[in-house]
C-alpha cells in the first residue's frame, strides 16, 4: 500500500476514534443532565407541597436538614425587637430592607425571623413603632436557610452593621444571639399593625434548563456519530 494512502487511512481511523470519543463524553453528560432533571422536578414537587401544607413546629437548632427550606413552620414566643437587623433587599414593593428580628422560643432557642419589607423612609424602627409586636405571639412562616457572606459582588460588613444577605451566624454572633437556630423564617403575610413590615414577600422560584441542556448534548453526540460514520466509510475507501 502506498504511503500517501496509509498516511490517509490513519487519518481517517484517528478521526474515528475522536469521533467515538466525544459522541460518548457528550451522551454521558446529556444522560447525567436527564438525572439533573429529575432531581429537579422532585425538589419543585416537593416545594410546591411543603409550602401549602399545614405548619409544622420549627426544628430545635441541631436538627434542621436542607430538605427542610420552604417547608411551613409555626413559632411561639417573643419578639427581641431591640436587636433587630436590617438587610438590604430588592423587591416587587421597591428598594428597601428586610427586616430580621430574633425570636426567642417558647422551647428555648431563638429564631431569626424575616418578618418582611420595609422602605428606606421606615428603616428606624420609631417610624413603624406599631409593627413592634411585644410580649408573646404566635407566626407562622418558611423556614428558610442561611445565606452566608453577603449579596452580589457586595460583602456583608458586622463592623459596620451593612448587610446584604441574610447570614444567620453572621447576625447571630454580631447581635449576640444565645442558643440560635441555623436557619430563619419568612414571615408569612399575616396583616402588621401600622402595615409595617411587609410579610409574605417569598419568592419561590427555580431556573430549570435540564431538558434543553440534556437536548443539546445529545444533539451533539449524534453529531459525532455522523461524523464518525462518515470517518469510517472515508477510511474503508482509503
Amino acid at each position: 500500500m502506498p504511503v500517501v494512502e496509509t498516511r490517509r487511512q490513519g487519518a481517517w481511523i484517528a478521526l474515528l476514534a475522536l469521533c467515538t470519543v466525544f459522541a460518548v463524553l457528550f451522551a454521558g453528560l446529556g444522560a447525567w443532565q436527564v438525572k439533573r432533571l429529575a432531581w429537579k422536578l422532585d425538589l419543585m414537587a416537593r416545594v410546591e407541597a411543603g409550602i401549602h401544607a399545614a405548619p409544622v413546629d420549627a426544628p430545635a437548632p441541631g436538627d434542621v436538614s436542607p430538605e427542610d427550606e420552604y417547608r411551613r413552620v409555626a413559632l411561639q414566643g417573643r419578639f427581641i425587637n431591640e436587636r433587630e437587623t436590617l438587610v438590604q433587599a430588592v423587591t416587587e414593593l421597591g428598594g428597601g430592607f428586610w427586616v430580621l428580628t430574633p425570636f426567642a422560643t417558647t422551647r428555648g432557642f431563638t429564631v431569626l425571623v424575616n418578618r418582611g419589607f420595609v422602605p428606606p423612609d421606615n428603616r428606624a424602627p420609631a417610624s413603624r413603632a406599631d409593627g413592634q409586636i411585644e410580649g408573646e405571639t404566635t407566626l407562622v412562616g418558611l423556614l428558610r436557610l442561611s445565606e452566608p457572606g453577603g449579596g452580589f459582588l457586595r460583602r456583608n460588613d458586622p463592623a459596620t452593621d451593612r448587610w446584604f444577605s441574610r447570614d444567620v451566624a453572621a447576625i447571630a454572633q454580631a447581635r449576640h444571639l444565645d442558643n440560635a437556630a441555623s436557619y430563619f423564617v419568612d414571615a408569612d403575610d399575616t396583616p402588621v399593625p401600622g402595615g409595617l413590615p411587609v410579610g409574605g414577600l417569598t419568592v419561590v422560584r427555580f431556573s430549570n434548563n435540564h431538558l434543553v441542556y440534556a437536548l443539546t448534548w445529545f444533539a451533539l453526540a449524534l453529531m459525532c456519530v455522523g461524523a464518525g460514520i462518515r470517518a469510517w466509510r472515508g477510511g474503508r475507501r482509503a
